[in-house]
């Protein structure tokens, strides 16, 4: 597969504080050889001012001043490398608990969730929270990197017995592909070239699987959805009837010639030719940027969706929402904000919190309904106009959405559709 055409795959570090995920990340960078020279030579003469014998990897991705000096990440760092094989968009979350909303956000779109496992520690309240959230935010693949094997002799029976307590706990997520590696991150053992300390482990390093592993069904390719973001209409000698809606395609596969229908209006028309920067396609699927061009002079514009007849979304103004809260000021009973769904912008007020989640045990609190910043609850909202949408577990595209502090413009919530 050439460069151009080489897929994509974000990927999600979670893990308790110290489990070494930004070790993990630089490591990966530093064997895959993705690292410039002068990056090298900074964290070098870094890690030589604070007195270390080795490298610290762990700065190549701690990129804030404040994460450098305290030693710990706050803030989700990006990261972009390649291989021969996939680019990779890598992001580097806190583990801290008052960081939840930061690990939303950078696992909001990620294939593969890395959850990080210290082999002295063993699965403990952390590492489930994180899972969880891996869970909820139906993260398609989970990578458990029990780390830290260099400590505890490279043994297998710790390896075992933490894989056997992982597994016990993750029966009661909604987690189906799940694999488990050990490594030592410091080290670099089975990160991107195999372990010579763990002949007994069979499975494949880190790298392999992020290379290797099967993404192109994680999106929905059965259920048409077509949100609009732009209607396009040069109106030039050249292009004097063009008239074309461009977006994301969010679910299926379009062809020309397909039988569509418009929503809100209902109207029906079908997709006379699709548009894209590499020039016309016969088809589009997600994610894919394209514009549709359809047989008929029909009025549409931003928000609305282009599906199939006898596939369509919920079309509701009530709705029901899991949410992660962003702001230091606590969500407000019968508060109103402004809400992003797909490309539909409308108003919504909070009708009920129905309850609490309590991250460490996954308890539901109907008492302490109190929604602040870090909080994961469920919501019952009502929209001023209908969205078109998808349970966040069938399409996590039509099944998001963010909620807007109308005052102050800040993005106080996401929320995944029930």
């Amino acid at each position: 597969m050439n460069q151009e055409k080489a897929e994509l795959l974000r990927f999600t570090t979670a893990g308790s504080v110290d489990d070494g995920k930004s070790t993990l990340i630089g490591r990966l960078l530093f064997d895959a050889k993705a690292i410039f020279e002068d990056q090298l030579e900074a964290i070098r003469l870094t890690s030589e001012r604070r007195g270390g014998d080795e490298i610290d990897l762990s700065l190549l991705t701690d990129g804030l001043r404040a994460e450098r000096e305290q030693g710990i990440t706050i803030d989700v760092a990006y990261r972009y490398f390649s291989t021969p094989k996939r680019k990779f968009i890598i992001a580097d979350t806190p583990g801290h608990i008052q960081y939840t909303r930061n690990m939303v956000t950078g696992a909001s779109t990620a294939n593969v969730a890395l959850v990080l496992v210290d082999a002295r520690h063993g699965v403990i309240e952390q590492t489930k929270r994180h899972a969880f959230l891996a869970s909820l935010l139906q993260i398609p693949h989970l990578v458990v990197c029990i780390n830290k094997m260099d400590l505890v002799d490279y043994k297998e029976d710790v390896y075992n017995n933490i894989k056997a307590e992982f597994e016990k706990f993750s029966f009661k997520l909604d987690v189906k592909d799940v694999h488990f590696i050990p490594i030592s991150a410091l080290k670099g053992d089975n990160i991107v070239d195999r372990s010579q300390n763990m002949h007994w482990f069979e499975g494949t390093t880190l790298l392999y699987y992020l290379e290797n592993v099967h993404i192109g069904s994680d999106h929905n390719f059965i259920d048409a959805r077509f949100p609009i973001q732009h209607v396009i209409r040069p109106n030039t000698d050249e292009f004097h009837d063009y008239r074309g809606y461009a977006g994301r395609v969010a679910g299926g596969i379009w062809k020309k010639g397909d039988q569509v229908t418009l929503l809100p209006s209902g109207f029906q028309s079908k997709i006379a030719k699709i548009d894209s920067m590499d020039g016309e396609l016969e088809e589009a699927y997600p994610p894919l940027s394209v514009t549709l061009l359809l047989e008929d002079d029909l009025d549409l514009s931003r928000g609305e969706m282009i599906v199939r007849e006898n596939n369509q979304p919920n079309v509701d103004q009530d709705i029901e929402l899991m949410i992660c809260w962003f702001s230091e000021k606590p969500m407000q009973l019968n508060g109103k904000y402004t809400l992003f769904h797909t490309t539909r912008e409308a108003r919504c007020v909070i009708k009920e919190i129905r309850y609490k989640l309590n991250i460490n045990t996954l308890h539901r609190d109907q008492e302490d309904l109190k929604i602040g910043m870090n909080d994961i609850g469920r919501i019952s909202i009502r929209t001023t106009k209908p969205l078109f949408f998808d349970s966040y577990r069938k399409n996590r595209i039509t099944g998001s959405v963010i909620l807007i502090d109308e005052g102050t413009n800040a993005t106080v919530a996401a929320g995944m559709i029930i």
